[in-house]
């Protein structure tokens, strides 16, 4: 993957995201930002932040969310961007994330 289509379908996957997040804050407690090309999902009970970005250095898209980091690599078969370790995708996997910090059930 070069590196325009690696800003292409990060940023495609990211947009996605942000609308499927921002949705949910009608039901769950958070506040979706976009701030420099990344997502920021803040939570005030319990107080947590996420961050949601592309590194372009090493072609994957990383998550910092619950004292953890998930780096998620783009799948060609699946087109979707997969945490190797557990086959998640980049949306069930936020979603069961979010859903770990606020206890709410949360489906992405």
């Amino acid at each position: 993957m070069d590196d325009q289509q690696f800003q292409r379908v990060a940023e495609a996957a990211l947009q996605q995201l942000k609308r499927a997040l921002i949705a949910a804050e009608d039901s769950v407690d958070m506040e979706v930002e976009e701030q420099s090309g990344a997502l920021h999902v803040g939570f005030d009970d319990p107080p947590g932040r996420f961050v949601i970005s592309p590194n372009s250095a090493v072609r994957q898209i990383w998550i910092s969310a619950l004292s953890t980091s998930f780096k998620l690599d783009w799948n060609e078969e699946l087109h979707d961007w997969v945490l190797g370790r557990t086959g998640e995708k980049l949306l069930p996997l936020v979603g069961r994330l979010v859903s770990e910090q606020t206890g709410d059930t949360v489906e992405l």
